[in-house]
């Protein structure tokens, strides 16, 4: 969520090396130059671009793939933190987009929203 973002002390301490931010409702977080940092404004519903959502599931594929620790977040972390999450994951693991979401979602709170989860599919497919 964008909270955690926004505790960069924490951020650094965990070794994060790079942020995807995926909330277009919240304002850019101020990160300090050593971190990489991704902004992706993603609408948590219907109506975004195709090119955005598989921009921004390609870049969390790669970070993923490159073992870069990373911190996706948006506005609470419940619905396009997990739909970007769990699509990179099935990217990189080779499983269903469901079995990516429910990876991204094991042991967290969830509301991901149908139209975006239908979104991201359709730009991954």
């Amino acid at each position: 969520m964008s909270g955690d973002a926004h505790d960069v002390p924490s951020v650094l301490s965990l070794g994060i090396l790079a942020v995807v931010d995926l909330a277009l409702n919240e304002p850019p977080t101020k990160l300090p130059r050593e971190l990489a940092h991704c902004r992706f404004p993603l609408i948590d519903g219907s109506g975004n671009p195709r090119w955005l959502l598989r921009a921004a599931v390609e870049t969390v594929t790669s970070l993923l793939r490159s073992g870069t620790p990373t911190l996706v977040y948006c506005g609470a972390g419940m619905s396009r933190t997990p739909a970007i999450a769990g699509a990179a994951i099935a990217l990189v693991i080779g499983c269903t987009p469901q079995e990516g979401l429910t990876i991204a979602l094991q042991s967290r709170p969830s509301d991901v929203s149908p139209a975006l989860w239908a979104e991201v599919m359709s730009s991954i497919a």
